[in-house]
């Protein structure tokens, strides 16, 4: 598979020059594809193939390469490939034989293909496509020269139609860069939430497949901590002004101080494919309003970095749920929810499954991915606010939560030392459910016993790790 140090990713600069004569020159195409059949005229037919075929690809390109050629310049293959469907069908008309229109098929397939493997970076270098594009462009200019050099009429409009694409595409090609910053930047198969794994085991690629919903790959674990140092820490932590500061702060700087050493905690399985949000750790957890049966819950979500601070992680978590409880029932989650309930029943089903639909092939818009409170790192759920004990909460079969933790209430327990003396300690129960086809066991098993150690000594979790490893490709 191709690795990503290997991979060079190419980016077209917003404000470039040669990014807006790629626009004007894609319009320019549009516009004098639209004039020449407004005096020409056309059937059914003709208008959906000749014309609002190349036109969409035309004003496609343009967008992606204003708007998106800084990250996602490879997403030109889409419209690029378009307009090479639309000259494939042109060669049908032309008076040959079969076997040139057969070759003409077979050279739009490779030229999208070199396209696309020099755009999304597979290639070193760009220069087998510019000799491609140069080709293209000298053939049109060689077999319609007569027709460039005739005197002015409609059909000049159909040749800068069809030339003006050529050009721009040219220009895009010779005004790209490759990043140099040494970030890792999108490409086909990511997600707008992850970046895919693209070097699992055979036996791992294939599990997803095995096993399609996530309940049913769900591993329940429950364990307990001695919170005797953990409760000093959180006293240590309230002297110095963290009036708030709890257990619910302690565990969750735990785990996200666990990302930072094991990143693959930070995948999650979304269309059969593991995906990893590598340092973007999405926290979710309800939150009432108020401490009353009648209160309304709501969701927050939290991003949140391995490198965090428990401090740090203190201040972004109470932000969160202040915002919350000091305004109505008006979130981004709220309103969202609120929405689905004004639609029909029978029709509601329809949209949850074209929304399943959209998530599958990574097709859910962005905003949605943020407001929805199944799509995260981790869910957290405090049992022991509510003065009850940890539940094995269930995975959500909707979205991509891979990690669903709950902790419940303290208890205490009278243990019996090797000198026969009693000794009282309190104990925090808490349950793991995990998605079992992101990682292994031993990895799992390897998180846990790590988890343990940091609540053996919170006082780590008060400065940024050594280093923040990064998950493989």
């Amino acid at each position: 598979m191709q690795n990503m140090e290997t991979r060079i990713s190419y980016y077209v600069r917003r404000l470039s020059v040669l990014a807006w004569i790629t626009a004007i020159l894609m319009l320019g195409s549009a516009v004098c594809r639209i004039a020449f059949f407004c005096e020409k005229g056309a059937d059914t037919t003709t208008v959906w193939l000749q014309l609002i075929l190349p036109i969409a690809a035309s004003l496609m390109y343009c967008l992606i390469v204003l708007l998106d050629g800084n990250e996602h310049i490879y997403k030109t293959t889409i419209p690029v490939a378009l307009y090479t469907i639309y000259a494939a069908i042109l060669s049908l008309r032309l008076p040959f034989s079969t076997w040139p229109k057969i070759l003409c098929w077979v050279a739009a397939l490779v030229f999208v293909t070199i396209y696309n493997v020099s755009v999304s970076g597979k290639l070193k270098d760009t220069w087998l496509l510019t000799i491609v594009l140069l080709a293209i462009a000298g053939t049109m200019a060689y077999f319609r020269r007569s027709e460039f050099l005739a005197p002015w009429s409609v059909n000049h409009l159909r040749l800068f139609a069809e030339a003006l694409p050529v050009l721009a595409v040219l220009l895009t090609v010779v005004g790209m860069s490759p990043h140099l910053d040494g970030a890792y930047h999108p490409t086909w198969g990511d997600r707008k939430d992850g970046r895919r794994i693209r070097t699992l085991a055979p036996i791992t690629y294939v599990t997803p497949y095995l096993m399609p919903n996530r309940n049913g790959a769900s591993n329940f674990i429950r364990d307990s901590v001695e919170i005797t140092e953990v409760e000093k820490y959180i006293h240590k932590k309230r002297r110095e002004g963290l009036t708030n500061f709890g257990i619910t702060h302690v565990f969750l700087a735990a785990y996200v101080r666990c990302v930072a050493k094991y990143p693959a905690l930070n995948r999650f399985l979304s269309g059969q494919h593991i995906y990893t949000r590598d340092r973007d750790i999405q926290f979710n957890m309800v939150i009432k309003k108020e401490m009353t049966i009648e209160a309304p819950d709501t969701v927050i979500k939290l991003h949140l970095d391995p490198a965090d601070t428990a401090d740090t992680i203190y201040e972004k978590f109470n932000a969160a749920v202040e915002e919350v409880k000091n305004t109505p029932l008006n979130s981004d989650m709220d309103q969202t929810a609120r929405f689905l309930t004004y639609i029909p029943g029978v029709l509601l089903k329809l949209v949850v499954w074209l929304l399943k639909t959209m998530d599958y092939f990574g097709l859910l818009p962005r905003f949605l991915l943020e407001v929805s409170p199944f799509h995260g790192s981790i869910f957290f759920t405090s049992m022991g606010s509510l003065g009850i004990p940890a539940i094995v909460h269930h995975l959500y079969d909707f979205g991509n939560m891979p990690v669903f933790c709950a902790f419940g209430r303290k208890r205490r327990e009278n243990e019996l030392n090797l000198d026969g003396s009693v000794t009282p300690r309190k104990y925090v129960d808490y349950s793991f459910n995990l998605d079992e086809r992101t990682v292994d066991g031993f990895y799992y098993a390897s998180v846990l016993r790590y988890f343990h150690r940091l609540l053996a000594r919170p006082d780590q979790l008060d400065t940024p790790p050594e280093a923040v490893l990064r998950d493989v490709d």
